[in-house]
């Protein structure tokens, strides 16, 4: 027999031991949700419901099999038939029983965004969509407005007008495609990972004798991380629940941070409206962090009006204030970051156990060059190497035949950029260049185009269109000359073929922000060209060492460490002032709370006063709206909630 009075907390055992019917789990960060859905299953099991009539349904794969394995743990003994799993997984053996009813053939095929890529693109030439000019959408980006449709269950035209409107121009050949997409698939009988949700939802709403069959025969539904689910998978859930109505859903209102890819904020808030007798419970005991750390996080989330009220607990003793460093600029943030992850480490914490966490990738650029210089070992989280993303390696390219118009590679890599312009076409095109006495002037010639294919036309005129913009510039202002190359068409080729343009737009201005502290073209390469040979030994000598961690926000949800630093807690960086536009600020205010909650023992929330800017001079920054928000409660209530450092008065 399981000892729920010794291994559950209050809170949490009046969560495993109710009855049944719908349920309301509000679970604050590092209060045992895991735990307490566990126990709850186990629960279950222990009085007898078979389990192959129990659905939990997790975001991935892996926590399913941890609960579960648990749970037979607890038990004592093996458990088989329990459906458990992501949304996509109970989808997928739902459909295998079903899918003749939806025109697909059981053995239907399930493809990958590669896969999907490939068939956009197949769509595409057979319906000879014309691309000519090349500001029409590559079948990444196509494919991403379709799935964010679907998922979002908003349509095509209201997602490329609200989140794509470059793309405006396009939305009768979008949605063409799109339509085409869905027919093509049907006809192969293949399934993207959307469809799986799709179509679940779909034989669940049309054939009332499979829903009936499956809302008879879950006698309890438990969905983990609530808040992150979609309109899709709540109304998947809802028709399952509609028997017998024993519907548990765990989450925490303040940790919904996923709004980008479709996740539905109202599917937690408006549960009790849905379910008017469902019992709602909190997890507010957090076994994490200290009682310091706790009291500024719960202050942080105060100002969100849409929100289910709650107040994190610690069982910690106490602890260290969290820290507000305020920098003189960028460069020293980096340098107090880097300098004081050495002294935590000499203390005896494991740089495994140190976080750097930010908002956006851009963000860690200063610090990622201040941890190579001074040979201290990170692990990037939040995506690649600043200095090795693809998008600063292309505009560097241009930069690079500035300086050097016998720099092949560089040659190579820029002309490649274009359409219907591929490795052989850009070595044609090489080869005239290398040949002439003046490779800048050449690359405006007749014979330059006629190196290449007709086909290829559009592509060098793009090409040509943006280094006569440079070259005009000089080698004298890398920041202008990297303003240009992003004015005069590669913004437009990073929409044209990246889902995440716009962020890799912000860390070019931030690229671009940050060469305005150089001279010359000659020197700002130098630099780049010495941090990328130190980061290489630094990565070949210390692969088997322990690694800080830099990470963005959202990576880091549902993760710890002993320390954590926030940076750029600047207004406009947090909360990002893209966001906060488009009606985010809540979202952001949960985006800094979570960020806090990941700290355990110490926590350091940093800003610097200056930015670089474009041009002479340093753009003045205040501290972000969150930040001034803790200080308006301090001058309230007398208490700070953090100790005031300066950076520049600690060394």
């Amino acid at each position: 027999m399981i000892d729920y009075q010794r291994d559950l907390n209050n809170e949490q055992r009046k969560v495993v031991l109710e009855e049944g019917g719908p349920i309301l789990v509000i679970a604050g960060a590092g209060s045992g949700k895991t735990r307490t859905l566990t126990y709850r299953v186990a629960r279950l099991v222990e009085k007898g419901i078979p389990p192959e009539r129990l659905l939990l349904a997790t975001f991935t794969n892996k926590a399913a099999h941890t609960m579960l394995s648990r749970v037979e743990n607890l038990i004592g003994r093996q458990i088989n038939g329990i459906w458990g799993g992501t949304f996509h997984h109970c989808a997928h053996k739902t459909l295998r029983m079903h899918a003749r009813r939806l025109g697909f053939a059981p053995n239907f095929s399930i493809i990958d965004s590669e896969d999907s890529r490939q068939l956009i693109n197949t769509c595409m030439k057979e319906m000879k969509i014309d691309v000519k000019g090349g500001k029409f959408p590559k079948a990444d980006v196509i494919g991403n407005i379709i799935s964010l449709s679907v998922n979002t269950e908003i349509s095509l035209e209201d997602i490329i007008e609200n989140r794509y409107d470059y793309f405006i121009n396009y939305l009768e050949p979008i949605t063409a495609i799109a339509s085409e997409y869905k027919k093509r698939k049907l006809s192969l009988n293949m399934m993207d990972f959307d469809d799986l949700l799709f179509f679940w939802r779909e034989v669940l709403l049309r054939f009332p004798d499979v829903r009936d069959h499956y809302a008879e025969l879950f006698l309890h539904i438990l969905v983990d991380e609530y808040q992150d689910t979609n309109r899709l998978q709540a109304e998947i859930v809802n028709m399952l629940a509609i028997g017998h109505r024993n519907l548990m859903v765990v989450g925490d209102d303040s940790q919904s941070i996923y709004s980008f890819r479709g996740a539905n904020y109202e599917n937690i808030m408006n549960f009790p409206e849905l379910y008017p007798d469902c019992r709602i419970f909190k997890l507010e005991t957090n076994y994490r962090s200290t009682p310091e750390i706790l009291h500024l996080a719960n202050l942080s989330i105060n100002k969100n009006e849409n929100q289910f009220q709650k107040t994190l607990r610690a069982v910690r003793d106490r602890g260290v204030r969290p820290v507000l460093v305020s920098t003189r600029d960028v460069l020293e943030q980096a340098d107090f970051v880097a300098q004081r992850i050495l002294e935590i480490n000499r203390s005896g914490v494991p740089l495994g156990e140190i976080a750097v966490l930010y908002r956006a990738h851009f963000h860690s650029m200063e610090v990622q060059m201040e941890l190579t210089r001074r040979g201290i070992p990170f692990e990037i989280r939040s995506g690649i190497r600043f200095f090795e993303q693809s998008h600063i390696k292309d505009v560097t390219a241009f930069l690079r035949i500035l300086v050097n118009p016998k720099d092949e590679l560089a040659w190579k890599r820029a002309l490649g950029l274009y359409e219907k312009i591929g490795p052989a076409t850009a070595e044609k095109l090489w080869r005239f260049l290398a040949a002439q006495d003046d490779p800048y002037a050449s690359v405006f010639t007749e014979d330059f185009r006629k190196t290449a294919s007709r086909s290829a036309t559009n592509g060098l005129g793009r090409f040509q269109e943006t280094f006569r913009a440079v070259s005009r510039i000089g080698s004298t202002s890398p920041n202008l000359v990297i303003e240009a190359i992003m004015q005069n068409g590669y913004v437009d080729l990073l929409r044209e073929s990246h889902t995440d343009a716009s962020a890799r737009e912000e860390d070019l201005i931030q690229f671009m922000n940050f060469s305005s502290s150089f001279s010359s073209l000659e020197d700002f390469l130098s630099e780049l060209a010495l941090l990328a040979s130190v980061n290489d030994e630094t990565v070949e000598t210390d692969e088997n060492r322990e690694h800080v961690v830099l990470s963005s926000i959202h990576q880091a949800k549902g993760l710890e460490w002993q320390i954590v630093m926030m940076i750029w807690c600047s207004e406009g960086m947090m909360p990002l002032a893209r966001a906060v536009k488009e009606g985010g600020e809540e979202e952001e205010r949960r985006l800094f709370y979570v960020a806090a909650t990941r700290a355990k023992d110490q926590l350091y929330l940093c800003y610097p006063l200056r930015d670089y800017a474009r041009g002479m001079g340093n753009l003045s920054l205040s501290p972000s709206r969150f930040i001034l928000e803790l200080a308006s409660y301090a001058r309230s209530s007398g208490e700070l909630p953090y100790e005031r450092w300066q950076a520049c008065d600690l060394y």
